[in-house]
Formats: C-alpha cells, sequence, structure tokens
C-alpha cells in the first residue's frame, strides 16, 4: 500500500495492547521473563493446533499442521507478552539478526540501567557492551540504554529516558 490523500489512521486506535514472540521452549522463556525480568505469568493456553483443516493457515498464515502452546505474561507497565513455543513442518529454528528483516527487540524501562545491567550480568546474562547515553542534540538526548540476550539469543534493550 501506498500512502496517497485519501490514507487515514486506523479508526479506534487506542493504543498496544502485547507484543508477541515465539520461543524454543516456552518453560524456559516464562522462567526467564517472571524470574529475571520481573513479568506476571497471566495465564497459558494451548495447544492452538486444527488437526484436518487450514484455520492455522488462514488465521496466523503458518503451516496448516502447526501446534502451538502459548503463554501470556504481564510487565509492570501492563504491557502483555504473548509468547508461542510452536511446533510446525519445515519450521526455521534461526533468530533474525536486528538487521535483518523482521529483526526485533523489547525494549524494557527501567529507572537505572547501569543498576539494571549490572544484576543481569550477575545472574549470568549476557549484555551487550556498556550502558550508552544518546548526546546532545538528538530528539532523546540524555537517555540511557544497553541490549542484553534472552538464554535463547532474543534481543532486550534496557531503556531509561532522561529525566524530565
Amino acid at each position: 500500500m501506498t500512502a496517497t490523500a485519501e490514507t487515514t489512521a486506523l479508526p479506534g486506535l487506542l493504543g498496544a495492547h502485547h507484543a508477541a514472540y515465539t520461543v524454543p521452549d516456552l518453560d524456559r522463556a516464562v522462567a526467564f521473563f517472571t524470574g529475571v525480568i520481573g513479568a506476571e505469568e497471566l495465564y497459558r493456553a494451548g495447544p492452538v493446533e486444527d488437526r484436518d483443516g487450514d484455520w492455522m493457515a488462514r488465521h496466523l498464515d503458518v503451516h496448516p499442521r502447526a501446534t502451538a502452546e502459548v503463554a501470556v505474561l504481564r510487565l509492570p507497565d501492563g504491557l502483555e507478552l504473548e509468547l508461542f513455543e510452536y511446533r510446525a513442518p519445515g519450521q526455521r529454528r534461526v533468530l533474525p539478526a536486528n538487521s535483518d528483516w523482521g529483526g526485533h527487540h523489547l525494549a524494557l524501562r527501567v529507572a537505572d540501567v547501569d543498576a539494571a545491567a549490572g544484576h543481569l550480568r550477575a545472574l549470568g546474562v549476557r549484555v551487550l557492551g556498556e550502558p550508552q547515553t544518546i548526546g546532545p542534540g538528538h530528539p532523546v538526548a540524555g537517555t540511557r540504554w544497553v541490549y542484553f540476550l534472552a538464554p535463547w539469543g532474543m534481543q532486550l534493550e534496557l531503556y531509561a529516558p532522561p529525566a524530565p
């Protein structure tokens, strides 16, 4: 779709409800997000599947024989994380790099990036480099950030905006 004079905003948009990620091991991912990050597990569901039809392909654009287990978690600010553990014929099991199409990361707002990064390092979590500060002249100058990796390689970010 290209932008035209007729392009308008999504009617009734209220904001974001959740972010969803496919993980290789649902139990391990839930343990990481609840035990290390501090999310609350709300519920689990599954298997989500259609053994004879094409519901999975029509509604989720995955292989018709795909199955998924789901866990829904909530972060302290209310954002929900929907985690999927899929099993599907032909499934790719390689995470995209941040620079790849479909690359992604989840940014977690914290009060103190240095303290949070130190906490993660003490738990054996791989933190990428040292916390950085965005310099003067940038629209978010003073913001501090650093990337880190979940045990299965998913990219996350610690993010602290400057004090108002």
